[in-house]
């Protein structure tokens, strides 16, 4: 569950745990994270749409 959690997170879709202890090198692996996934999904997205146009 704890991935599931993380990926919600990284896609704005729920609140990051205030707990969580704070630091720089963290915080930039998590915004390549999320640029990555982001990336990720506009690219399914795009094959999607050439496969149901040819």
């Amino acid at each position: 569950m704890g991935v599931l959690k993380q990926l919600a997170e990284y896609l704005f879709l729920k609140k990051k745990d205030p707990g969580r202890p704070k630091s720089s090198w963290v915080g930039y692996m998590h915004n390549i994270n999320r640029l990555s996934i982001f990336l990720f999904i506009i690219c399914m997205i795009i094959l999607i749409i050439k496969l149901l146009r040819s």
